[in-house]
């Protein structure tokens, strides 16, 4: 499944890959996934962007770094959201020169081992979404509960943004570089996994292409989700303001920007 709007010309080589993943308290998972995600893609970096774990995430993450070169950390003195992590994390991968940037959790629920094939996609398209729900995509052990909200937070996605992509909150992406330098990452509000959508959003505005790849979601063994309530209401309000807005002006809000 892939939406576009007049893609760039097509990419090149990979290049010079930086995984960015953010944690707060995932010192049970950190160690473990970040081993995966070494042996899955040896030439990349790991970015580990900690928001001050009170249970040392961020010590165990330095450790890490000491002792493998392709590890490195940075720490922000709050737990400020998803979003803004993110945001830091690519403004540092776009500032040190590299031409692909992967964004994952650290909780396992993303496989490192589908990031070869994540990465491949790349060479037809300016984004790739590892997506839950194009024929081949699959969840393990979530709870009904989370799956239910999870498809239905993408049909109301779906049907007030207009877009055709069937998994826009799911975390598990690629970007090129050049891509993410056509978007305004400094005005960026959402803060939750709003986070998503609104990079979605923002790809699509710029008529950038944007495929998804089928992956295996893994409901996390160790620690506690980030999801709640407050989360939840941020996608809903914002999703449906920009729907709105949008077709208030005779558009859809994934409408290229010219």
């Amino acid at each position: 499944m892939e939406e576009s709007a007049g893609a760039q010309d097509a990419p090149g080589a990979t290049g010079r890959v930086v995984i960015v993943m953010p944690t707060y308290n995932e010192r049970q998972n950190l160690e473990i996934v970040a081993g995966r995600v070494r042996e899955s893609v040896p030439d990349a970096d790991l970015l580990v962007v900690d928001d001050n774990s009170p249970d040392g995430t961020g010590d165990l993450a330095d450790k890490l770094a000491e002792t493998d070169r392709h590890v490195q950390v940075m720490h922000r003195t709050e737990k400020a959201g998803l979003g803004r992590a993110y945001v830091a994390g690519f403004s540092w991968a776009l500032q040190h020169g590299y031409d692909v940037i992967v964004e994952m959790d650290a909780d396992g629920s993303h496989r490192p081992e589908d990031l070869p094939r994540l990465l491949a996609a790349l060479d037809s398209a300016d984004a790739v979404i590892g997506s839950r729900y194009v024929p081949g995509g699959t969840v393990v052990n979530w709870p009904k509960s989370r799956e239910f909200l999870s498809r239905g937070a993408n049909i109301y996605n779906r049907v007030l943004l207009g877009i055709s992509i069937k998994d826009a909150t799911g975390g598990f992406r690629v970007y090129r570089a050049s891509a993410l330098r056509r978007l305004d990452l400094n005005n960026i509000e959402s803060a939750g996994y709003c986070f998503q959508i609104d990079m979605t959003l923002r790809v699509l505005q710029a008529g950038l292409k944007l495929t998804e790849v089928p992956i295996t979601f893994v409901e996390r063994e160790r620690g506690a989700s980030k999801m709640s309530s407050g989360v939840i209401r941020e996608a809903f309000f914002r999703v449906a303001q920009w729907g709105i807005t949008a077709r208030l002006h005779g558009r859809s809000a994934a409408a290229p920007r010219r």
